[in-house]
């Protein structure tokens, strides 16, 4: 992998750093020339990415921090304050999915998507972004997802995150764009990780999932050349546009049917929790 000349010792800050997408853009920046600040709840797999990541070359640092504590974003950034780093690649990935009914799971898992896909990307963004307007340079890459074209009967919360997460980087890219400053949605559709396992949510897992370093080799491209947004597969660009085609009560009254819970899934308590950290 040749260099990128505009992230060569850059660094960069990547949420849910710890598996999946996550890890696959840390790699894939660290290729570029980049360094890494990685941070995410796993103390153990953030160290193994980190040494890996060294091994190589890699000016690496980790911050173990859960976003759904809503300090977290502060004391990320109160790290890199007192360490003088200038954060110049911001990658908002961490992320919460859960599938199941919304009228019998429980309200803090719901809640908690709501804090770690929305209220940390904007705390965090908040906080870097004014300085890489100042310095009139910068990459923001926002991780949204397919699920933010459509609403999504059982994963409810977690594509209307998603939509917010997605309109949240166009527009911001649009405001600091005379700024010289890039920010990037990037919607993956299935992808091979654990979400789908730890989210209980296996229904939505499809044939030729994409590979992680593919969707962040794709992603970091995009963020470099400042492509607004991203679909990272075929597959996730046809459905995109065809749900602009569809009523939206047609495409949802089709997925109720299609992915609603069957058996014990139905009963309260058993809807699950996936992450990207």
């Amino acid at each position: 992998m040749a260099k990128t000349p505009d992230f060569q010792g850059r660094w960069a800050l990547v949420t849910g750093a710890s598996s999946g997408i996550g890890a696959a853009l840390a790699r894939e920046l660290a290729n570029r020339g980049a360094k890494l600040i990685l941070t995410a709840r796993r103390r153990d797999r953030l160290e193994a990415l980190g040494k890996e990541l060294a091994e190589q070359g890699t000016e690496t640092r980790i911050v173990v921090s859960d976003l759904n504590d809503s300090v977290a974003p502060y004391q990320i950034f109160r790290v890199t304050e007192r360490a003088g780093i200038e954060v110049e690649i911001l990658v908002n990935n961490a992320g919460l999915g859960n599938y199941g009914a919304f009228h019998s799971s429980e309200v803090e898992k719901e809640l908690s998507q709501v804090r770690v896909n929305c209220e940390a990307v904007v705390r965090l963004t908040r906080m870097f972004i004014p300085r890489m307007v100042e310095r009139r340079r910068g990459w923001v890459l926002v991780v949204a997802s397919t699920a933010s074209f459509q609403p999504i009967p059982y994963l409810t919360t977690y594509a209307a995150t998603k939509v917010f997460d997605r309109f949240f980087a166009e527009g911001l890219a649009a405001e600091v764009a005379p700024f010289g400053v890039k920010v990037t949605a990037l919607c993956p559709g299935p992808t091979e990780s654990e979400f789908f396992d730890v989210a209980g949510a296996g229904i939505f897992r499809q044939s030729g999932v994409q590979s992680t370093a593919e969707v962040a080799r794709l992603g970091i491209e995009a963020l470099a050349r400042g492509q607004r947004t991203i679909v990272p597969n075929f597959r996730g660009r046809m459905g995109a546009l065809a749900v602009r085609l569809l009523p939206t009560q047609t495409i949802t009254r089709f997925l109720a049917k299609t992915v609603r819970p069957k058996g014990n899934e139905q009963k309260p308590g058993n809807e699950g929790i996936g992450n990207r950290e």
